[in-house]
């Protein structure tokens, strides 16, 4: 897994943070431990984008869930909201406040695709190597919140994506598809960040 440094932190925040990105690049941007930062993360990210993928066929080969605009009503029904990363992308941008958004949203990652076990029993290990490296990110990026003296945020609870419960099979079909979109889109947005970044 990806191992950050204080400053790289700082960096990483930069990189999820839209808000960061018309800054100009730390003068460290070249260093070669940033360098080797981005290359680790960007494989790490893309490892974890592919897998969540292969859950996504998976979804569609063995219940037909594969179009994201044929579920949109059900999915109003159900309540699914996405999960806005409002604090990394607001202009007066707070490290605290971004960094803590990102570990709540990786921590119900990993809670919620206890649902997407349930349904796919033959994909269980690859479904716990998800929540195995949500995890983990997880605890990195709250490790360098730690070595900053950065204060932790904590938001209300029912904004916190408790386990989905579900009337119906089908209604767990559906949660269990966006939540593998909803997260794949939250893998796509740092993706893009830290490649950003990498080009510079």
């Amino acid at each position: 897994m990806c191992s950050l440094t204080p400053v790289l932190a700082v960096v990483l925040g930069a990189a999820l943070c839209p808000a960061l990105r018309g800054m100009p690049l730390p003068e460290f941007s070249g260093d070669q431990d940033f360098q080797l930062f981005l290359r680790k993360s960007l494989e790490f990210t893309r490892k974890i984008k592919g897998d969540v993928a292969a859950l996504q066929r998976a979804m569609c080969d063995t219940f037909q869930l594969c179009k994201e605009e044929e579920l949109l009503l059900v999915r109003q029904h159900l309540g699914i909201a996405q999960s806005p990363l409002e604090q990394c992308h607001s202009r007066s941008f707070q490290a605290e406040a971004c960094f803590s958004r990102l570990c709540q949203e990786l921590q119900s990652y990993h809670s919620s695709l206890a649902s997407v076990r349930e349904l796919l029993p033959t994909h269980a290990d690859l479904v716990e190597q998800l929540q195995l490296d949500a995890a983990n990110l997880s605890s990195n990026i709250q490790q360098q919140m730690e070595d900053l003296g950065l204060t932790t945020v904590t938001y209300p609870a029912e904004s916190r994506g408790a386990l989905p419960v579900f009337s119906s099979l089908f209604h767990h079909q559906v949660g269990s598809f966006f939540i593998l979109a909803d997260f794949q889109r939250f893998l796509e947005t740092a993706y893009r960040a830290l490649r950003h970044l990498a080009r510079h």
